[in-house]
C-alpha cells in the first residue's frame, strides 16, 4: 500500500490541495496526516474539511490543540497565538468538533505516528541526530513519522550504531526496510527549510520505502488571504521563502 504522508498543513487551502492531487498522481492509496490542520493560514474551515474527506487517520498537533483550547497559548509566538484565536473566532461548529476528537499520536501498520516526537508527541522538535537517538530509545514502533518542525529529514540507527539523520530534498528515496526510522514529510503548508514548495512523503508499506516529494502551489494566493483576513504579515511573507 502507498500512503501520501502529510503533516503542518497551517491554514494553507493552496497547498494542501496542490500536495492532494500531487499524491493522487504518483498512486497514493490513502493519505495519513501528522497534525496542525490549523495554525497561520488564513482557510481553516477548508482544510480540515478537506482532511475529513481524504485523511484515513489524522493527528491533533499543537495548532490544533491551541485552537481548541486542550493546551494553553502562552507556548506559542506572538504570532502563532493571534492566529489560534482568529481560528477560534471563525471555524465552524463542526470543524472545531473534529479537531476536538484528535488525537497527538497513534499506530497504523505496525507504525508510529506522532505529531511532534514519540517522547512528546505536542511540543519536542527533532532536528539532531542526539534527539533522534533518544526518540528512537522511546518509541515502541521500528518505523515512526514525527511532523512539528516543518523540515523534511530521516533519521536511522542500525544496530550497534548511533543513530544518525540528514535532510531530505525532492526526490530522496530510502530503503527502509532494516534499522530503526524516524522520517519526517516536511510541511504541506509553511516548510522551513529554505524550499517554498509544498512538501509530502509517499511510504510504501509492501517495500518499506520512503521517498520524498515537493510541489509548486500558489504561494500569492495563500499570502493574499492571510492579509485578507489581516492575520501579522510576516505570516505570509515567509512563504515566499520557505522560511
Amino acid at each position: 500500500m502507498q500512503v501520501a504522508i502529510l503533516s503542518d498543513i497551517h491554514g494553507n487551502r493552496h497547498a494542501f490541495e496542490a500536495v492532494l492531487a500531487d499524491a493522487e498522481a504518483a498512486g497514493a492509496d490513502e493519505m495519513w496526516c501528522l497534525g496542525d490542520l490549523v495554525g497561520y493560514g488564513a482557510e481553516p474551515d477548508a482544510c480540515v474539511e478537506l482532511a475529513r474527506r481524504h485523511a484515513a487517520i489524522c493527528l491533533a498537533g499543537n495548532h490544533d490543540l491551541g485552537v481548541t483550547g486542550d493546551i494553553g497559548l502562552e507556548e506559542f509566538s506572538i504570532g502563532a497565538a493571534l492566529a489560534a484565536r482568529w481560528t477560534q473566532d471563525t471555524i465552524t461548529a463542526a470543524n472545531l468538533e473534529f479537531l476536538r476528537a484528535l488525537r497527538p499520536e497513534g499506530e497504523e501498520s505496525s507504525v508510529g505516528l506522532y505529531h511532534a516526537s514519540p517522547r512528546d508527541p505536542i511540543w519536542e522538535y527533532v532536528l539532531s541526530a542526539l534527539l533522534a537517538e533518544l526518540c528512537l530509545d522511546a518509541q515502541p514502533q521500528r518505523v515512526a513519522l514525527i511532523g512539528h518542525s516543518h523540515v523534511p529529514l530521516s533519521f536511522v540507527r542500525t544496530e550497534g550504531e548511533v543513530a544518525t539523520g540528514e535532510p531530505r530534498r525532492d526526490g530522496d528515496e530510502l530503503d527502509i526496510s532494516a534499522g530503526e526510522w524516524l522520517l519526517n514529510p516536511g510541511s504541506v503548508g509553511q516548510p522551513r527549510d529554505g524550499d517554498p514548495r509544498a512538501a509530502w512523503m509517499m511510504l510504501d508499506l509492501d517495500r518499506w520505502r520512503a521517498r520524498w516529494h515537493r510541489v509548486e502551489y500558489d504561494v500569492a494566493g495563500a499570502a493574499a488571504a492571510i492579509r485578507a483576513a489581516k492575520l501579522p504579515d510576516s505570516l505570509a511573507e515567509r512563504l515566499g521563502y520557505g522560511q
